[in-house]
C-alpha cells in the first residue's frame, strides 16, 4: 500500500533539490567543467543564512579551496553561533573511537560541541538559538564510517526542533559501486544504523535525502532538508579528496581499500593504524607473508594493534583495486592460515558482525564458504536496496 506522507515528503524532497540545483545552473561562472562542491557554490546557499543564527556541522573536510567553511562564513559576514564536530575532531586528529571532549575553537572562539561519545545528538539545549544548521563533511561512502551516522542523529534532531538543515554535498570516492550485505537490524550500532549495504554508491546529499524520504528517523520524522548539489559531477568520477577525512585514511589507495579491509578491524590482524600506510596493509606477529611492519602509538592510532610487534603479511599500497566490489578474499586468506596454525582470528567481541551488519558473514567463513557463495548471499538484499537508492540519486 503507498504511504502518503512518504511520497509526499520524497516529491518535496524533489522538488528542493531540484530547485537548488537549477540557480546553480543559472550562474554562468560554473559553466566552466570545473567540478565544484556543494561548499564552492556559495550562491545556492548563502541567501539561506542571511540575518539567521547559523550553527555548523564540520570538521577538517569542510574547505573551501583552501579557506575552512567557518572561516568564509564569518568573513562573509554571516552570524555563526556554534560547532558540531563528529568522529575524529574538529581538526580531526582524533584517533579512532577516541572521546572527543567540547571545546572553544581558537581562531573564531566559537564554542564546539562534540557529537561523538555519549553525546551523539545535538541536544535541544545545545540547539537553542540556532535558526539554521549547515552540514559539510566529507564521506567516504562506506556504510561504517561513522560520518553518516552523525548526520542521521542531526538531521533527527533539526526536525525535532523546527530548524532547517542545508548539506552541502561532496563527491565519493567510493561512489562507482554498490555491494555487501545489506544491514540487519539486529546488529544496528553507530557503525551502521541504516538497511543500507556496506558500499552505498551514493554521495552524502543522495543520502540524507534518503534517509528523509524512507523516514528512518525516530518517529518517522522528517526534516526540512536542502541540499546544495556539486557541480559538474557525474556518478562515475573518480574523485582524489583534497583533505584526508580522518586520521587513518592518508590518501586515494587507503580510501579505496578502506570498504574491504575495515573489517580485519573485528579480528586479531592489524591493517598497519600506528604506521604510515593504515588500511594498505595486513598482517598479524604469527602468520605469514612477504611484507614486514611494526605498529607503534602515533597521535592518529595511539594504542594500535600488535603494537611495537612484527607483524607478517601482504603490503596492498600498490595494489589499486579495479574490481567494482568488495573484495573478501583476504579475509577467506588469512582466516584459513590462521585455522592452520591455531591463531585466533575473530576478535571475543562481536565488533566483525557489528560492521559486516549481520552474523552471517563471520559464520559463512568459519563454514569454509566459498567466495561465490558468501557473495551470492547478499545479492537479493542487495537489489532490493538499488530500487530504494535510484529514489534519491542526483547524478547522472
Amino acid at each position: 500500500m503507498l504511504n502518503i506522507s512518504k511520497f509526499i515528503g520524497f516529491i518535496f524532497l524533489l522538488i528542493g533539490c531540484i530547485s537548488g540545483n537549477n540557480e546553480v545552473n543559472s550562474d554562468p561562472q560554473y559553466d566552466d567543467g570545473k567540478l565544484y562542491t556543494g561548499a564552492e557554490l556559495t550562491g545556492a546557499y548563502i541567501e539561506l543564512l542571511d540575518g539567521k543564527n547559523v550553527g555548523v556541522v564540520v570538521n577538517q573536510t569542510s574547505v573551501i579551496g583552501t579557506t575552512h567553511l567557518v572561516d568564509s562564513l564569518i568573513s562573509a559576514g554571516h552570524n555563526l553561533v556554534k560547532i558540531f564536530s563528529p568522529e575524529h575532531g574538529f581538526r580531526g586528529e582524533a584517533d579512532a573511537g577516541e572521546k572527543v571532549v567540547d571545546g572553544i575553537d581558537s581562531k573564531s572562539k566559537l564554542p564546539i560541541i562534540s557529537l561523538y561519545g555519549k553525546n551523539k545528538k545535538p541536544t535541544t539545549a545545545q540547539l537553542e538559538g540556532i535558526d539554521v544548521l549547515v552540514f559539510d563533511i566529507q564521506d567516504v561512502g562506506v556504510r561504517f564510517y561513522t560520518y553518516i551516522s552523525t548526520l542521521h542523529y542531526v538531521m533527527e534532531a533539526a526536525a525535532e526542533n523546527d530548524i532547517p538543515l542545508i548539506v552541502l554535498d561532496r563527491p565519493n570516492p567510493n561512489i562507482h559501486y554498490v555491494d555487501g550485505p545489506v544491514l540487519d537490524l539486529k546488529f544496528q550500532s553507530f557503525v551502521g544504523m541504516h538497511q543500507v549495504p556496506v558500499v552505498y554508491g551514493m554521495t552524502i546529499g543522495e543520502y540524507a535525502q534518503m534517509i528523509n524520504g524512507e523516514m528512518w528517523m525516530k518517529d518517522n520524522v522528517q526534516c526540512e532538508l536542502t541540499i546544495v548539489p556539486c557541480r559538474n559531477y557525474e556518478r562515475g568520477f573518480r574523485y582524489t579528496l583534497p583533505v584526508k577525512p580522518s586520521p587513518n585514511l592518508p590518501n586515494s589507495i587507503s580510501i579505496l581499500h578502506y570498504p574491504s579491509l575495515c573489517f580485519f578491524e573485528g579480528t586479531t590482524l592489524s591493517i598497519g593504524r600506528g604506521t604510515e600506510f593504515p588500511f594498505q596493509v595486513i598482517g598479524h606477529p604469527e602468520l605469514s607473508g612477504p611484507f614486514k611492519f611494526t605498529p607503534v602509538s602515533t597521535s592518529g592510532a595511539k594504542y594500535p594493534k600488535h603494537e611495537n610487534e612484527t607483524c607478517l603479511g601482504l603490503d596492498l599500497r600498490k595494489v589499486l583495486p579495479t574490481k567494482d566490489r568488495l573484495d573478501i578474499s583476504y579475509l577467506l586468506q588469512f582466516y584459513k592460515e590462521a585455522e592452520k596454525k591455531g591463531v585466533p582470528f575473530f576478535n571475543d567481541n562481536n565488533f566483525f558482525d557489528l560492521l559486516a551488519g549481520t552474523d552471517e558473514l563471520k559464520n559463512m567463513i568459519i563454514e569454509g564458504a566459498s567466495l561465490k557463495e558468501i557473495r551470492a548471499s547478499w545479492q537479493n538484499d542487495l537489489e532490493d536496496f538499488k530500487k530504494i537508492r535510484g529514489r534519491y540519486l542526483i547524478y547522472e
